[in-house]
């Protein structure tokens, strides 16, 4: 059975990875002029990039919280991991509120277009940021303080 604390780290990829391709998608298709809202074939896919992109943010934040209770009962305890688990918190909120934003606009059939439009992509790159900040302390937590990651002997 996997160890509840090494789920977390299999999970993070996946929001990691999926806010950047809605950006991606969203940015290519409203210099395209076409609508990431409502139900056109971009707005559909733009919505399923968003909605899992906001499934495996609450998933992993879950999952992270689990993994940070492990490290503390081993007496472990820094202010990266405050500042990573308050950067968590803020993504999967954020992500699933704009995801319930966008499921809104799609079930309205609402499609935004012309300068508002822009604002998708924006929100997009603002969400990448935001998660590429808090993978960063993320990686400091495994790579420099070695959370709940088994040392090898090397001989």
């Amino acid at each position: 059975m996997i160890p509840v604390q090494h789920i977390h780290p299999m999970l993070v990829h996946f929001p990691i990875v999926l806010v950047i391709l809605l950006a991606g998608v969203d940015t290519f298709a409203t210099l395209l002029g076409k609508s990431v809202t409502g139900r056109s074939t971009l707005g559909n896919v733009s919505l399923v990039l968003v909605l899992l992109s906001a499934a495996f943010a609450l998933a992993t934040f879950f999952f992270g919280g689990l993994a940070l209770d492990v490290a503390e009962q081993t007496g472990f305890h820094s202010d990266i991991a405050e500042t990573h688990e308050m950067l968590g918190t803020i993504v999967a909120v954020s992500t699933a509120a704009y995801a319930l934003l966008r499921a809104f606009l799609w079930w309205r059939d609402a499609r935004v277009t012309g300068a508002g439009a822009f604002l998708f992509p924006v929100l997009g790159f603002a969400a990448s940021a935001l998660v590429g900040v808090t993978a960063f302390y993320g990686g400091q937590l495994v790579y420099e303080l070695g959370v709940n990651v088994t040392k090898i002997a090397m001989n």
